[in-house]
């Protein structure tokens, strides 16, 4: 398997992460969609990352779809069996995702659009999705559900947290997020974080 993008995407980072606690082989090529758009077009011309080529030649996109082939392929699942830690892991999972959006939101609105057509109050509302998304994620890591710790759900939190602390350090106030802070710590010490580092 073909795995392209950067690293520096949460997106891609998370789906990397994931096919090492699977123990599903796989190459990673660094292609950026900005800084090559045209080799990323000849894999997929959609140009979205993550992409995964399948050992098929199948091109598949959008890393929860890239995820869900992942765990169908290695026979089992990186989020909990129970109903219940499981509706807990999939909310936790949901704020993480909704704070990766909103960061990924500023960030291409602060470094791709002139500052003259940047609009304050959608920046605003951006700001207050954010925030409201890290409240709501450091209260439910806080005291989470049985199985978490190496869930999918854990380690894009961990992912993440990573991405926002390194592209906008701006958008977050560390101290209110001790949790967080403390799980991308754990984290980014095991062997599947430390081989697939953020670039």
């Amino acid at each position: 398997m073909r795995l392209i993008g950067m690293l520096d995407s949460p997106y891609v980072r998370r789906v990397a992460i994931s096919a090492r606690l699977l123990g599903l082989p796989f190459e990673h090529e660094a292609v950026s969609v900005f800084r090559h758009y045209d080799t990323f077009a000849a894999i997929n011309p959609v140009v979205k990352a993550p992409t995964l080529v399948t050992d098929d030649g199948v091109v598949l996109m959008d890393s929860g779809l890239i995820l869900e082939h992942l765990e169908r392929l290695a026979g089992r699942s990186l989020g909990p069996a129970d109903l219940a830690d499981h509706a807990r892991a999939q909310r936790i999972l949901g704020l993480a995702l909704a704070a990766s959006e909103k960061t990924v939101s500023l960030v291409y609105e602060f470094n791709l659009r002139p500052e003259d057509k940047q609009h304050g109050p959608w920046v605003e509302r951006v700001r207050g999705q954010l925030a409201e998304a890290w409240r709501l994620l450091e209260a439910e890591v806080a005291a989470p559900p049985p199985g978490f710790e190496g869930s999918q759900a854990w380690l894009t939190c961990a992912v993440v947290w990573t991405f926002a602390i390194r592209t906008l350090p701006g958008s977050i106030d560390a101290a209110t997020c001790p949790a967080l802070a403390a799980l991308t710590a754990r984290a980014e010490a095991t062997p599947a974080f430390r081989a697939t580092p953020f670039d």
